[in-house]
């Protein structure tokens, strides 16, 4: 296989694995591997892409590109930066070099939201949600609180066990105890509000809505695969909160 050839899929699945970690479908990482290689020149091309790896051929040879996918976040800013990138290399605007290039720099330096401002934008949803639900004014701050510890447990326990899922198990510990001590010591009204409103965060929105986005493109392994991490991270969130429930239950 000729140095063009192998620069063609190195390229195609690099996009595909920074897209795939960071929340985009599956059809859509397709597409733009397909399309890379078909600006490069080579338009007989095949990729399949699952929600642990991805594969990138030639059809008139027996040589493949293979490569894992183990994290999985949402960072839509990376998937933009992809698309921008690919746009440029179909304008022609930048090489096949220089696409790869500035490609790996944005899986390394892409810019995201601090830490701290994650965890305020998680209070603030938390709290919003909580009254949207019908809860009241009194259960705003601690929600607020709670909101952003729970999502200041799960980032920290994610760095440091490194294990799927528990971290999603030890925020919810965290978020239960905090609403049950918030309302025993009168600083807020009700646990249920405050709770509720406080997972809202950590629930997998997005890995649901891509589950069935790819289940009805006919992605049916990625959408079965994503669906079935998702309902892991809920019942990790329910098990940890009915821990707190069952255990502390005798004191509200």
């Amino acid at each position: 296989m000729s140095k063009n050839k192998k620069m063609i899929l190195k390229t195609c699945v690099l996009a595909g694995k920074i897209m795939m970690e960071n929340g985009s479908e599956v059809y859509r990482v397709e597409d733009t591997m397909l399309r890379i290689a078909r600006n490069a020149g080579e338009a007989d091309c095949v990729s399949y892409v699952t929600a642990t790896g991805l594969f990138m051929g030639f059809r008139e040879g027996p040589y493949c590109q293979l490569e894992d996918v183990h994290e999985r976040a949402i960072n839509l800013e990376k998937v933009v930066a992809v698309n921008q990138l690919s746009r440029q290399f179909a304008e022609k605007q930048i090489s096949l070099q220089e696409l790869y290039d500035q490609l790996r720099q944005a899986q390394k330096n892409t810019p995201s939201y601090r830490f701290i401002t994650q965890v305020l934008a998680a209070g603030i949803v938390s709290a919003t949600l909580m009254y949207a639900f019908g809860g009241s004014w009194r259960d705003f701050i601690a929600t607020f609180v709670i909101g952003g510890l729970g999502l200041f447990s799960a980032t920290v326990a994610k760095r440091w066990l490194g294990l799927s899922f528990l971290d999603m198990f030890i925020a919810a510990l965290v978020i239960g105890a905090s609403a049950v001590f918030c309302v025993n010591f009168g600083l807020a009204e009700n646990v249920d509000n405050l709770i509720i409103g406080a997972v809202m965060p950590l629930v997998p929105g997005v890995a649901i809505t891509n589950s069935f986005r790819d289940i009805m493109a006919g992605d049916l392994i990625s959408g079965i695969a994503r669906g079935i991490e998702a309902v892991f991270t809920a019942a990790a969130i329910g098990i940890g909160i009915a821990f707190i429930l069952s255990a502390f239950g005798g004191v509200l």
